[in-house]
């Protein structure tokens, strides 16, 4: 085929030449009927970052089903499918063939959660995958005979995970149709006045913290306690039966090591679907669920605190509140506040990671410290006006103080990972043991204030260059800023850490940002890259990008040391 000559045309007239020689190779190529290859970027040098491909299957050869991709949900299940299998059939080709990366491919799948990727594209004419891959060199010279194997060989062979047929279909559909059926369990929980269902079965506890994959040996299935059990139904898996969390103020308690933290981990990961063999796949939590935690030393910038911290010493103004170094207690207020101002309908939160100031003021501490001396209003005084104004619900862990027992709607149990509803005990003892505290800050929440980001706060220039990129879950570089993303405990994956860099570039070169609320500002972007792709952010094909939520996207924005707002209500 013509493509293929060309291909090979190319190969034999680079051979031995200097590396910066692959340039000549960029293109499209044939290499099959319906099958193209692009070559995007050709890396410079072998110890750099790999080249950019994809491989591009016309619909009439590749002959998915359009059942499979008939809405957005399948569409983005059967694309993870895809990609997922590529990985699988590219995996053995990758291996060395030179210096430094020569001859590795990497494709951008995945773990254990089910995302909208960039590494695969569905629609009705084509199906197409984006990998990476390490052009071979000897030193800093074109292998050209190794470059051809890579391309004429690995990837047709790899190609044919882009083709129905060879997937099984069974397991192709099991799949997709337990992404959907995950999805719309979540869009059941609120009409059922739920904020997160467990399955019955189902396998929390992980391998370990920093292997997510469930564990293999001796975990304790998930078994509702007959009190909070309930039966929702499926597309295509008929009724499941589990516990659903009440709307409200849902307490977490036990001993230590009993299975608290897992079971809100748990929890706070339901708010994505999950692959077949998780463990997760049936726990379903409300769409608007956020963690926060406190984060001593983190940045915040105008955020109005009142409803927790006011009347600080010297008249420092907490309605437009801004720090380069927030205690644990403010860092957690200011989180809470940006969580509601993006529109979080739960918030998580677990004693362990939070400031024991902020959550409690016991009777005694209020004997000893008048509260006109006092500038915080802890969380207890303020959760349940947060439901009864907000609708905006709460599930506590808490292990260690007693006083909260008097606003939970729900207390759940945890005894060596047995689930037990002890609401009905809960309420017993808070009344047999009264505690002698009085409600502080006042008879409502308080006001959720809008902002809207500031033009200058966007820096993404390093010299005369942008550069924004993430490493890992714990930092996202921004031009010359580096911010700490490590807190930010439900972006999970590495895919989306890249995302939301490239959206607060984005977002900064958008001209009318500043005039609008930082919650719409980033829902219109997130809803465009849904609809057209991250090459709408980006300008061109890159495989390795997965999409974040918005609560994500702010908490990233949030935290940008060059931040400057505006209030816009």
């Amino acid at each position: 085929m013509q493509g293929v000559q060309r291909i090979r045309s190319v190969l034999s007239r680079i051979n031995g030449r200097g590396y910066k020689a692959y340039k000549d190779l960029e293109g499209s190529y044939s290499l099959a009927p319906g099958l193209t290859f692009y070559l995007d970027h050709a890396q410079g040098d072998p110890f750099a970052a790999p080249s950019r491909g994809r491989l591009r299957l016309e619909m009439a050869k590749a002959q998915f089903p359009p059942r499979l991709f008939e809405n957005p949900i399948r569409l983005m299940a059967l694309q993870d499918f895809i990609l997922r299998a590529f990985a699988r059939r590219i995996r053995p080709f990758s291996r060395p063939r030179g210096t430094g990366g020569s001859g590795r491919y990497s494709v951008d799948a995945g773990a254990q959660e089910v995302l909208l990727r960039s590494g695969c594209r569905v629609t009705g004419d084509y199906v197409e995958v984006r990998f990476f891959m390490g052009l071979p060199a000897a030193g800093r010279r074109v292998l050209g005979k190794e470059a051809e194997e890579m391309i004429l060989i690995d990837l047709p062979r790899a190609a044919e995970a882009l083709r129905y047929a060879n997937h099984n279909p069974r397991e192709l559909e099991a799949f997709v149709d337990l992404v959907e059926d995950q999805e719309h369990l979540r869009g059941q929980l609120g009409e059922r006045g739920l904020v997160a269902f467990i399955r019955d079965g189902s396998l929390l506890p992980r391998r370990s913290g920093v292997d997510d994959r469930p564990m293999e040996e001796g975990a304790v299935l998930f078994e509702s306690p007959p009190e909070l059990r309930v039966t929702l139904r499926t597309l295509h898996h008929g009724e499941v039966t589990g516990m659903g969390i009440p709307q409200g103020v849902t307490l977490i308690v036990g001993g230590g090591f009993h299975g608290k933290t897992t079971l809100l981990e748990a929890i706070s990961r339901g708010v994505y679907p999950h692959i077949p063999g998780d463990g997760r796949e049936w726990v379903v939590t409300d769409r608007g669920a956020v963690k926060v935690r406190s984060e001593d030393g983190r940045y915040v910038e105008g955020v109005d605190i009142s409803p927790f911290i006011r009347d600080l010493p010297m008249d420092r103004d907490t309605s437009f509140f801004s720090t380069e170094d927030a205690s644990g207690s403010t860092s957690l207020a200011a989180s809470i506040m940006e969580a509601l101002e993006m529109g979080a309908k739960v918030l998580l939160l677990d004693e362990d990671t939070a400031a024991t100031n902020f959550l409690i003021r016991d009777a005694r501490m209020q004997a000893l410290i008048p509260k006109d001396r006092e500038p915080i209003t802890p969380f207890i005084d303020k959760v349940r006006l947060l439901f009864s104004e907000y609708g905006v619900s709460t599930i506590l862990v808490l292990g260690g103080s007693g006083d909260y027992l008097d606003v939970a709607d729900t207390v759940i149990a945890l005894d060596s990972y047995r689930v037990l509803d002890l609401t009905k005990r809960a309420k017993e003892v808070a009344e047999k043991l009264p505690t002698s505290r009085h409600p502080e800050g006042g008879g409502t929440f308080g006001d959720v204030r809008q902002r809207a980001p500031l033009p200058e706060s966007f820096k993404p220039q390093k010299g005369r260059k942008e550069r924004v990129k993430s490493k890992g879950l714990k930092e996202i570089l921004f031009g010359e800023e580096v911010i700490d993303v490590s807190d930010v405990e439900q972006m999970v994956d590495h895919s989306q850490a890249r995302a939301v860099a490239e959206i607060l570039r984005y977002y900064g070169h958008r001209t009318a940002a500043s005039s609008i609320p930082m919650s719409q500002g980033i829902a219109q972007i997130l809803e465009m890259v849904s609809r057209e792709g991250f090459e709408t952010i980006t300008g061109q094909p890159i495989g390795n990008l997965a999409l974040p939520r918005t609560f994500e996207v702010a908490a990233a924005m949030n935290r940008m040391r060059s931040l400057k707002v505006r209030f816009v209500d």
